[in-house]
C-alpha cells in the first residue's frame, strides 16, 4: 500500500472518532466498509492497532478504548486538536489534501490562495530546529538593503498566509518573513532553547506576529450587522469572549496587546465593528480610520 493511502486511513480513523465519538470495533468497521475506506475491504484488529500506534506518533492522539462500557474506542485527548496545534493544523492539511487529491477532475473549480515565497527555507529551518544549530540567513527587508545574519531557530509561524521564523540573535528576539529571506544555510554552531521558554506563551497575548511591549489590555468591541457572526465562528484571540448579545450588537471582549496587527484585523471588519474600551485604543482606532477617510477625500 502507497505512504499516501496509509495517511489517508490514519485521517479517516481520527475524523470517525471526532464525528461519533465512541466506537466498538465492529462499529468502526460498519462504517470503514460502509465508506470504502480500504475498497470496501474489512479492517483488521492488527491493522487497526498498528494504524493507533502510528496515529499517536504522528498526531499525538491518543486512541483508547473504554472496557467498562462495551470495549467501545474514543479519543482520550481531543485537546490535542483544538486551536492553533501543529496536530491540528497537520489534520487539517491532510484531510484537505487527501480530499483534494481524490477530486483532481474539479482542478478548475477549487480555488486556492497563493502563498508567497519562503517554503523552500522550510526544510532548512526545521532541520535546524530539529538539530539545535543556529542558522545563517540572508535577509531583505522592505524598503531596505540585504544583510546576513546569524540567528538560533526557536519556532515557526504561519500568519496570514506567510511563514514567521521566531528567533533569539543573541540579544533579543527577532521575527523573520520567509518571503523575505534570500539565503538560508545551516551553521556549526549549536544553541539551545531555555526549557523553560515556550514559543506557544511567547505569542500568546498577542494577535499576528508583531511582539513588542504593547501592554496587555483588556480590549471591549461592539459588532453590528452579521460581523457577530463572523466573529464567533473564528475567534481573533484565544481570550476572545461574548459578554453582551441584543439583537442590534454584539459585545466581544479581549485581554490582549493590542499591537498594529490586532487593530489592522479590526480594520477589515470596517463599520461593522467599534471599539468601545480603553478609551486610548478607542482614539487610536478613530485617527487610523479618519486618515484613511482624509486620503480619499483628497
Amino acid at each position: 500500500m502507497k505512504p499516501a493511502q496509509i495517511y489517508q486511513q490514519y485521517i479517516w480513523l481520527i475524523n470517525a472518532f471526532r464525528r461519533y465519538r465512541q466506537m466498538t470495533l465492529d462499529e468502526l468497521n460498519e462504517h470503514w466498509m460502509r465508506e470504502g475506506v480500504a475498497d470496501g475491504n474489512p479492517l483488521p484488529r492488527t491493522t487497526f492497532n498498528r494504524h493507533r500506534d502510528a496515529i499517536l506518533d504522528m498526531f499525538g492522539v491518543i486512541i483508547d478504548c473504554d472496557v467498562k462500557d462495551h470495549y467501545k474506542y474514543y479519543i482520550a485527548n481531543p485537546e490535542v486538536l483544538l486551536d492553533d496545534s501543529l496536530e491540528r493544523w497537520m489534520l487539517s492539511t491532510m484531510t484537505v489534501g487527501g480530499v483534494l487529491s481524490d477530486s483532481v477532475s474539479l482542478k478548475d473549480r477549487i480555488i486556492l490562495e497563493n502563498v508567497p515565497a519562503g517554503e523552500e527555507y522550510l526544510e532548512t529551518i526545521i532541520s535546524a530546529i530539529k538539530a539545535g544549530k543556529k542558522i545563517l540567513m540572508q535577509y531583505q527587508r522592505f524598503g531596505a538593503d540585504s544583510y546576513k545574519k546569524v540567528v538560533a531557530p526557536y519556532a515557526l509561524k504561519l500568519f496570514h498566509r506567510r511563514w514567521y521564523l521566531l528567533s533569539f540573535t543573541g540579544h533579543h528576539f527577532a521575527t523573520y518573513s520567509l518571503d523575505r529571506m534570500q539565503a538560508v544555510n545551516l551553521t556549526d554552531e549549536d544553541f539551545q532553547m531555555p526549557a523553560d521558554f515556550s514559543p506557544q506563551d511567547y505569542f500568546a497575548e498577542y494577535f499576528g506576529v508583531l511582539t513588542d511591549e504593547t501592554p496587555l489590555t483588556h480590549v471591549v468591541v461592539r459588532a453590528y450587522g452579521k460581523t457577530p457572526n463572523y466573529l464567533r465562528t473564528l475567534p481573533l484571540h484565544l481570550s476572545q469572549r461574548t459578554t453582551t448579545v441584543t439583537t442590534d450588537y454584539t459585545d466581544f471582549s479581549f485581554d490582549i496587546r493590542p499591537t498594529a496587527d490586532f487593530l489592522g484585523q479590526l480594520l477589515t471588519h470596517a463599520d461593522g465593528l467599534e471599539i468601545l474600551q480603553p478609551q486610548e485604543l478607542r482614539a487610536r482606532f478613530q485617527q487610523q480610520v479618519e486618515s484613511i477617510l482624509q486620503r480619499y477625500q483628497k
